[in-house]
């Protein structure tokens, strides 16, 4: 990125379109006229591009292509899973749901699940799920039909779940079944959810580089999943509503993008992330790192300097050319109290003062000099201030 002008370092809240996203969705919309449920040639070229990128999204997540369903998003995807019907094939569908402290709102709050039937799974200080107090919990619930929600990685924090291990624990349960949010990890790290042996996870296009308004369930073998929205056979009767297909084209190749990069990206991002986190410790030695310790995703660092809101840091560095965040960009653009930071045992004060930085496909090693250099007038500001008032 240019950043002679702005640097947009706020990646996990919406990625900027790829170019090549660009060129494939203008290409569907001006020669893809025709409904992909028709039988007519012009149906047919608009199946054919549904399917390629079924297949592409499919590939991100080591799945089958007639395990992908395409949504609106990755917030219709989580409410689609969570809304009840998720089963095994043959066997009832969950009658309890346990869910990550740290879960995105659209988990938290898009269930289905009467609230006495909902459980909230801990997290350390570290913000890593509590895996012992899983394990206890469904040892209690022996032969209770289960649907374990954990993110694959957090998008506040970036802290990456031990998604194997609840996997395996489900397994030993027998009746349990496992979603995962990975909207933030997909396409940032590898995400293969036969490997990881769960059930089904959730994507969107937008934090890949692809238009807003995509998402995909992506189901494991055996795992059936009931229709919310009725009207039409589309995804194989399980999404109905015609697809939209130049944003699921678009979806198909930001997947394979992010696929392919998977080899570099990660290394590439964490060098541009690891100098910014460096030079804020030794500019601000008090300064906290959120998740420090546990994995994190390469492109996210959440920091507080004790005594710096997060709202005053925002709009100096929004002054200053420089767009972060203070958290999770689904508060219409409020500066709210982190519900995943209160979850981590963080203090409200210091909760108040956390800013997230995110990178991705288009970040640089300027964008990284730029944000320094502007924290080092906030940070001036700040020290000047305190000694006032010393």
């Amino acid at each position: 990125m240019d950043c002679g002008t702005r640097c947009y370092l706020d990646h996990n809240a919406t990625s900027p379109v790829r170019p090549e996203v660009t060129a494939a969705v203008v290409r569907a919309l001006t020669g893809l006229p025709g409904n992909p449920s028709s039988v007519h040639q012009e149906g047919r070229a608009a199946r054919a591009a549904l399917e390629t990128a079924r297949r592409q999204v499919a590939a991100l997540v080591g799945a089958a292509p007639d395990a992908v369903v395409f949504t609106s998003g990755g917030t219709e995807a989580a409410n689609l899973v969570l809304g009840g019907s998720l089963r095994r094939s043959g066997r009832p569908a969950p009658t309890r749901l346990l869910v990550g402290a740290t879960e995105h709102p659209c988990v938290l709050d898009g269930h289905g699940f009467p609230a006495d039937r909902v459980e909230i799974l801990a997290v350390g200080a570290d913000g890593v799920i509590d895996l012992a107090a899983l394990e206890a919990r469904l040892a209690a619930l022996s032969g209770e039909a289960v649907l374990i929600s954990v993110q694959a990685a957090n998008n506040e924090t970036g802290v990456i779940q031990p998604l194997a291990r609840v996997a395996d624990l489900a397994r030993g349960h027998g009746a349990a079944l496992v979603h995962s949010d990975a909207v933030q990890a997909a396409g940032r790290i590898p995400v293969d959810i036969a490997a990881l042996g769960i059930d089904a996870v959730t994507l969107s296009g937008h934090k890949l580089g692809a238009p807003k308004g995509t998402g995909a369930v992506v189901l494991g073998p055996g795992v059936a999943l009931d229709a919310a929205l009725r009207g039409g056979g589309q995804e194989s009767r399980r999404r109905a509503g015609t697809e939209n297909v130049p944003g699921i084209v678009g979806f198909g190749v930001a997947a394979e993008l992010a696929t392919g990069g998977l080899a570099r990206e990660p290394a590439r991002l964490a060098a541009i992330r690891d100098a910014v986190e460096a030079g804020l410790r030794a500019r601000a030695p008090a300064a906290v790192v959120f998740g420090d310790g546990a994995a994190r995703l390469s492109n996210t660092l959440c920091v507080a300097v004790p005594g710096l809101s997060a709202s005053t840091a925002l709009i100096a560095l929004d002054l200053a050319g420089v767009a972060v965040s203070s958290g999770a960009a689904c508060s219409s653009g409020k500066v709210a109290a982190s519900t995943v930071l209160a979850a981590m045992g963080v203090p409200a004060a210091l909760a108040g003062g956390a800013l997230r930085l995110s990178l991705g496909w288009n970040s640089e090693s300027a964008d990284g000099d730029r944000v320094l250099a502007a924290f080092d007038r906030l940070l001036a500001t700040l020290y000047k201030r305190q000694e006032r008032a010393a």
